[in-house]
């Protein structure tokens, strides 16, 4: 039998460095990585050894934390499979003044253990006591489906140079600052570049400031090693009202030979804001290309996925 914890919260201060470029609130992408090192400690804790991030799903921005407010960042096990853990993860906020938490943030993070050679593993079993455990393995289970079918749809869609879509390219080398335990980047600083990515794509369109709301089907094929060369390439595919669909593709290589790999994918939806910090109208993107069709076409159908998702009992 484990014994490790079937739930951990850490706890800290917002810090004024976590705040976003544009507003007071703090950026999505810190938000994202303070999930992972929250389901990262709960996944190491039960396995007992190295594990890394493999797929993080159903991200909700319910509302934005300021800096100074107090964090609890709570995951908790909700179902294991052979050497995978999935953990759910809630992230809430209060004012130090009443210390009343008010849920900000929450996803389903998929952990994977892996032995000295990179190798899946096996993980101690997780069995369900009470209730709640037992809706919550419900509740992953009923996600099983939904999360292939939206990576299998992910994986199918093609983006070729034939989009003439808004898109930007960033491109840097993974520092040292970036690396986990295992030697390299964190999975939970992959998803802050992916974050500040799309945030580009998203402000340069509605010329202002906009807030992560949702992102989803973020898949780790592959690590990101300390010292390559990483691209992130980011890609309006819809607009609603005030929404931006964007599809980020993180690549990396050595810097020595210029080849590239896929590392990470994901989509990620923004909201416009205006100056009092609510929703406002975004100009419409109007697909061109049969590509720009296809690629509207393929955010509607995640879209359509996703309202397959139901709620876990904790969101």
């Amino acid at each position: 039998m484990a014994t490790g914890q079937s739930e951990i919260t850490l706890r800290f201060l917002a810090a004024p460095t976590d705040v976003a470029s544009l507003g007071g609130s703090i950026h999505g992408g810190r938000v994202l990585e303070w999930i992972d090192k929250s389901a990262y400690a709960l996944a190491v804790g039960w396995c007992g050894g190295y594990c890394v991030t493999a797929y993080v799903g159903d991200i909700r921005f319910a509302r934005p934390i300021e800096s100074g407010q107090l964090v609890e960042v709570t995951s908790r096990l909700m179902r294991t499979g052979r050497s995978s853990m999935d953990v759910h993860v809630t992230v809430s906020s209060a004012d130090p003044q009443d210390g009343v938490y008010t849920e900000a943030t929450t996803c389903v993070v998929v952990f994977v253990a892996v032995d000295a050679n990179g190798k899946p593993t096996a993980v101690p079993p997780w069995v369900p006591v009470t209730d709640l455990d037992r809706e919550l393995l419900a509740d992953a289970q009923a996600r099983v489906t939904v999360r292939r079918n939206i990576e299998q749809a992910m994986v199918g869609q093609t983006y070729t140079d034939a989009s003439t879509a808004p898109a930007m390219t960033l491109r840097f080398l993974a520092a040292p600052t970036d690396v986990n335990w295992g030697g390299k980047a964190h999975g939970g600083t992959v998803m802050r570049w992916i974050d500040e990515a799309a945030f580009a794509v998203a402000a340069r369109w509605c010329q202002g400031p906009a807030i992560a709301a949702y992102s989803g089907g973020v898949r780790f094929y592959r690590p990101i090693q300390i010292g390559h060369v990483v691209e992130l390439e980011a890609q309006l595919l819809r607009t609603g009202r005030s929404s931006m669909h964007i599809a980020v593709h993180v690549r990396s290589g050595p810097p020595t030979t210029g080849e590239m790999e896929l590392t990470t994918h994901c989509l990620t939806i923004f909201v416009a804001l205006d100056d009092a910090g609510n929703a406002k109208p975004v100009p419409r993107w109007r697909p061109v290309s049969a590509e720009d069709k296809a690629l509207d076409a393929h955010a509607l159908h995640l879209v359509e996925l996703r309202r397959q998702i139901r709620p876990t009992v904790l969101d």
